[in-house]
């Protein structure tokens, strides 16, 4: 193989199709698609990097139809049409490809491949040496001493020898062997029955086709009458397969000539499609680039003296808000202290109050209490802005700087767009304001990994925080317009998520109190349930083996007992997914057994024995965090530790809550709604028969399964109640009959009967989800009751499971969606409640649609009545939001 080739050429249209599937879908934080746009470009910016000394230019199919169709108008007539989603990645590569000046060559009437070979033929002809990037296999009939293939999907080379090893043919013989094999995906005819093996040895025996024509009747057998019976359509299938070579081109090999890459305009590009390591590599080989990032103007100051804080006190406008970013010398607000805090109150400028560098060279720095109580007094006269303000809130709490946050980016962010994978400072500069990389944060960053900011020299530290500062303002100017522009979702803002922001900051410094000596008895428990359960899997396998290996539960289950291989893992492994085990688990014993211990395990290491560690010291309490701006669809979720999935199910999980308890003289008050997605979507599909039976307050699964079976309410029995609330709550997940049959472990045209019978009833149900599936397909989002979005960037998505999975979440994220909003409106409201009551009640956990506080014993019937009434009030539906509450001295009694 040679090292070096004057020339390159991209078979770009050969690429497009196979990176688009090659490759995860990937897609911007406003949905648009990019997975193609990668994929093409990584491979071209691979070549480039490979062969930095060739010429190169890129050949693309040009849209319509080609010559060969006048000769054959069926020729690739069973291709499917380019997904919509490829579609409009192809503007954005020819855009990029331009713009790194790489001559882009499309011509009309004729195919990539003719192109190609015409400039293969030229170049030929002038002795260069040719090195054509496809994946096209009708590409090798150009290969000759002069021109190779690469393949840069798998990085394979191919010559003359290659084409021989490959095809069993030599390069000049390969439009022969397409002729004979025929090529499905173009829809060239070829020999019916005719493969590889037949094409070779008839090739290798007559040299050529027309040798092979001229002794057709030499052929012997069922082979031979093919042959003869489709002469005329080989005929037509050489025509087809047979690259053009000669074409009259605009651009001659002599002509195709690398300009200059256009950075500006590749940064533009690159910013609008958010992918950002190749703005970082932009950045570090492009002088333009640099220049022009120095350009900017600002102006950041370290505060340490008592003049030049009232100097800065006496610059602020009185009208307009604070953008403000606290550091702290851990990430939990309960075991974080304050080093200091960044103001900005004008695009450009920002100060840093340093309050906690304690390295020895530090300057002197003002005294934290004159500092803090001038803040305090400070941030109650301003609008305080800020990146994840519910962090700030906490900390400066501890500090006595209480104050109402009003804007808060990080929450917009994910407000506007809650699919959006991330909203920290970096990406919502680079995602809205172009800001590349923060200007001096290189100074800091490898220091920060190796020690903490109180550490780090003061100079570096301020103009780092005060940046943060300053993008924070910068933010919040854009953001909130485009909040603004839609009313539903600046409502969203301003009544719910700000507003919780200081509601859950609460929540989380009350804390939850726990009793260790129970967790640590269960633990006990637990680890000696684990070795029966081991000790079984050992009996039942014969021999002892780790219950934790997946290999090593390969090889007992499927080589040894020989259970069934309902699953196999992407390397065609056997799989031992829970999914697996809990249908074997149907019909053996082990599977069982090793759920059970799996669950057990869980339990045990995830919260008996994690929790005792994680009370903190001062408090004696566990202090979780709630996430504002993870789930798709507005729900919280908690974290360090994760209070929301204990299990309230099993026997175990519900011990694990015992430990959750009440302080002396106090209660745990639970709060729960009830069946309350079921109630959206009655509100949301308006059917008379689902919207009946909540207003006359029926039992929803009881009545559902009278209505399915067509039997009287009173008749129903325990397992029809059960099959009907899997259809109830798997309908509104968008579980299909084959989900349903598993779960209730019945045959597949069961499952679809119960489906059938329960949309024949409730038929405004399947009206409903029709409705919103089409919606999201028109809109590419859905709403909640209260206009929250949620984009879904792969409801129209070419891939059937991808789509199908939008269309599931279409269905139920409007129902989880307005929950969680719901939820957020009660706990607001029982806030400003509770500072009302003087009853000294604490909300503690939120877990989904529930809510926990702790009271005084003295309140328990006061508080109670208020959860029932503001919870239920929340929001106004056509039919009753219920609550069901209960009290005790642990969470587990609450219920």
């Amino acid at each position: 193989m040679k090292e070096h080739y004057q020339l390159v050429l991209i078979d770009g249209s050969s690429y497009l199709f196979r990176a688009f599937h090659a490759l995860p879908p990937l897609v911007t934080s406003k949905g648009f698609p990019t997975g193609a746009v990668k994929g093409v470009i990584s491979m071209i910016r691979k070549l480039m990097l490979d062969y930095p000394d060739s010429q190169i230019a890129c050949v693309f199919d040009a849209s319509g139809k080609s010559f060969r169709n006048e000769i054959y108008p069926e020729y690739k007539a069973n291709r499917a049409a380019m997904p919509d989603e490829l579609r409009v990645q192809i503007a954005p590569i020819f855009k990029i490809i331009k713009k790194m000046g790489i001559p882009l060559l499309k011509v009309d009437g004729v195919e990539a491949d003719d192109v190609i070979g015409t400039l293969a033929a030229q170049a030929t002809a002038s002795s260069m040496d040719v090195l054509i990037s496809t994946g096209d296999k009708d590409m090798a009939q150009l290969v000759n001493e002069n021109v190779t293939l690469i393949n840069t999907m798998t990085n394979t080379l191919m010559d003359e020898a290659g084409v021989l090893k490959k095809f069993g043919v030599r390069p000049k013989q390969i439009i022969d062997y397409l002729a004979l094999v025929g090529d499905a995906s173009d829809n060239i005819p070829g020999i019916p029955n005719c493969g590889p093996k037949t094409a070779g040895k008839w090739l290798l025996e007559h040299r050529s086709l027309s040798e092979l024509i001229k002794n057709a009747d030499s052929i012997k057998g069922k082979a031979g009458e093919n042959l003869r019976k489709n002469l005329d359509q080989l005929m037509l299938s050489e025509r087809l397969a047979t690259i053009k070579c000669d074409l009259d081109l605009d651009h001659e090999v002599g002509k195709l000539k690398l300009g200059s890459p256009d950075s500006l305009g590749l940064l533009e590009v690159f910013t609008e499609l958010e992918l950002r390591s190749w703005i970082e590599e932009l950045e570090d080989t492009s002088e333009e680039l640099d220049q022009n990032e120095k350009h900017e103007n600002v102006v950041y100051k370290i505060i340490l003296t008592i003049k030049q804080f009232q100097e800065w006190l006496g610059s602020l406008s009185p009208s307009s808000p604070l953008a403000v970013h606290v550091e702290t010398t851990n990430e939990h607000y309960m075991k974080a202290h304050l080093v200091g805090l960044s103001i900005c109150q004008a695009e450009g400028f920002a100060i840093y109050i340093p309050l906690m560098h304690e390295y020895e060279e530090a300057d002197p720095q003002l005294p934290k209490e004159f500092i803090l109580e001038k803040l305090k007094l400070l941030f109650s006269k301003y609008e305080i802005v800020g990146h994840n303000l519910k962090h700030a809130t906490s900390i400066l709490s501890r500090y006595g700087i209480e104050f109402d946050a009003t804007f808060d980016v990080m929450l917009a962010s994910y407000i506007l767009n809650s699919v959006a994978s991330k909203h920290d400072i970096d990406d919502l500069a680079f995602n809205h304001l172009g800001k590349r990389k923060r200007l001096f944060a290189e100074a800091i960053v490898d220091d920060l990994k190796k020690t903490s900011i109180d550490q780090l020299e003061l100079s570096k530290v301020g103009n780092y925080v005060a940046e943060i500062a300053d993008i924070i303002f910068r933010l919040y100017t854009v953001l909130q317009l485009s909040l603004e522009d839609d009313g539903n979702l600046i409502s969203i803002m301003q009544d719910v998520e700000m507003p919780l922001l200081s509601v859950l900051s609460r929540a989380e410094r009350n804390g939850v109190l726990l009793d260790p000596t129970l967790l640590k008895s269960q633990s006990y428990e637990l680890q000696a349930r684990m070795e029966e359960l081991e000790q079984e899997a050992f009996n039942l396998a014969g021999e002892e083996f780790n219950l934790g290996s997946p290999k090593q539960l390969q090889d007992i289950f499927f080589n040894k007992l020989k259970l069934p291989v309902l699953k196999k893992t992407p390397k065609g492994q056997p799989s031992t997914a829970e999914p697996v085990l809990q249908d074997l688990a149907l019909d053996y014993q082990l599977p069982r057994v090793i759920l059970e211990y799996r669950g057990i395990s869980k339990l045990k290491s995830t919260y008996t024995d994690a929790l005792p560690k994680q009370i903190n010291e001062q408090t004696g309490r566990v202090h979780t965090s709630y996430q504002q701006a993870v789930t798709a669809t507005g729900r919280l979720s908690s974290t360090d530790p994760n209070l929301q999935n204990i299990p309230i199910r099993s026997k175990e999980g519900r011990r694990v809550r015992k430990a959750f308890v009440a302080s002396e003289g106090h209660i745990l008050v639970a709060a729960d709604y009830s069946q309350i997605e079921l109630r959206i979507m009655a509100h949301l599909s308006k059917d008379s028969s689902l919207v009946s039976a909540f207003n006359n307050n029926l039992d929803i699964h009881s009545a559902t399964a009278a209505e399915v079976f067509g039997i009287d309410l009173n008749d129903v029995k325990d397992h029809e109640r059960r099959s009907a609330k899997a259809i109830n709550f798997g309908l509104i997940y968008g579980m299909s009959a084959f989900g349903l049959a598993r779960q209730l472990n019945i045959p597949h045209s069961d499952a679809q009967a119960y489906i059938d019978m329960y949309f024949d009833r409730y038929p405004g149900v399947k009206v409903y989800m029709d409705k919103i599936k089409v919606l999201a397909r028109q809109q590419g989002y859905v709403e909640t009751i209260f206009g929250r979005r949620l984009y879904l960037p792969e409801i129209n998505a070419g891939n059937f499971q991808r789509r199908q999975a939008a269309e599931r979440t279409a269905i139920n994220a409007p129902m989880q969606g307005s929950a969680a909003d719901i939820i957020k409106k009660a706990m607001i409201n029982i806030d400003k409640w509770i500072k009302g009551s003087g009853t000294g009640a604490r909300i503690i956990m939120q877990v989904h649609d529930e809510l926990v506080l702790e009271v005084k014993g003295s309140h328990e019937q006061t508080v109670m009545q208020a959860l029932k009434n503001h919870m239920s009030s929340a929001a106004k539906l056509i039919i009753p939001l219920v609550v069901e509450t209960g009290s005790g001295k642990n969470w587990d009694d609450a219920h």
